[in-house]
């Protein structure tokens, strides 16, 4: 069955990926991964955030960024195609998501990406670089990057705190209604209409004691960054309800290989409000890279 393109918001037009894999991770869970662009070029791997899927690169894939580079984009356990566990267990140990990460890049033969990672995507590439090291890494471009979620949950804003309990109930109206106020807390600028109802379904596809198995995690990964040496751009939007600005401070005063990029009157996701910005300082990471490989 084909796509009724009248039917898809502009933003996620699609366009064919060179490739599609079901990747089996250590222990067995598949993981669903696409490649875009040009397979000669920097590979750039995008890490999405928690109840999210590879669907929110949609502008990544489809503009300047993979004409030039070869992207990856890869739904992580529980979310969008892959698999999802029934067993919290399945979520909870660092090491799990470490692998998964792993598996991606030996699957596509990544070689000294680039890794973005966005929100919960953060916590993901700290369990590889404490497992895996760096040495494989060319750099990391943290966005709306959380580092530390753990009681008293600073850093982390209302837009987060205020709908996580419903989000990852089985009340599926109250999840509905909460997941809902999440999505328009991650813009500082709605979505279209479509926009939202797509994001909403990609959401709501995560079943909530994923999102909870995901929640449960305890976890400060400052450190991780801090000891990282590969080049690294820190992008956040002053106005993002999610994540806290105050994260990507200390991820700036505690990283001496990081880079600042704030976005004005941005909130948790700039590569959607702002992509054409967004694209154009990722290719000059990945530039630097790729000039030194």
């Amino acid at each position: 069955m084909t796509t009724d393109v009248a039917t898809v918001p502009e933003a996620l037009r699609p366009v064919e990926p060179i490739a599609t894999h079901m990747v089996a991770s250590t222990d067995g869970t598949r993981l669903h991964v696409r490649e875009w662009g040009r397979r000669d070029a920097q590979d750039i791997v995008f890490v999405h955030g928690w109840s999210q899927c590879d669907l929110c690169w949609a502008q990544q894939v489809r503009g300047t960024l993979a004409e030039r580079f070869h992207l990856i984009t890869f739904d992580l356990r529980g979310h969008g195609r892959s698999d999802a566990p029934a067993e919290a267990a399945r979520y909870s140990e660092d090491r799990v998501w470490a692998d998964d990460l792993a598996a991606v890049l030996d699957a596509v033969s990544a070689r000294r990406p680039v890794l973005v990672a966005w929100s919960y995507g953060a916590f993901v590439v700290a369990d590889y670089l404490r497992a895996h090291g760096e040495e494989a890494i060319g750099a990391i471009a943290l966005v709306g990057a959380s580092v530390r979620m753990a009681p008293p949950y600073d850093g982390i804003g209302p837009g987060m705190l205020d709908n996580v309990v419903d989000m990852c109930g089985e009340d599926l109206l109250a999840n509905i209604a909460a997941t809902r106020r999440f999505l328009a807390a991650c813009t500082r600028h709605p979505r279209t209409p479509a926009e939202t109802e797509t994001a909403l379904a990609w959401n709501m596809i995560v079943p909530p004691g994923v999102r909870e198995a995901l929640r449960a995690r305890e976890m400060d990964v400052a450190d991780v960054y801090a000891a990282t040496i590969a080049p690294m751009l820190v992008t956040h939007g002053r106005d993002d309800a999610i994540v806290l600005p105050v994260m990507a401070q200390e991820l700036l005063e505690r990283c001496p290989s990081a880079a600042a990029s704030w976005y004005d009157g941005v909130g948790h996701a700039p590569f959607w409000e702002a992509p054409d910005r967004f694209d154009l300082e990722l290719a000059g990471l990945a530039e630097r890279v790729a000039g030194v490989m």
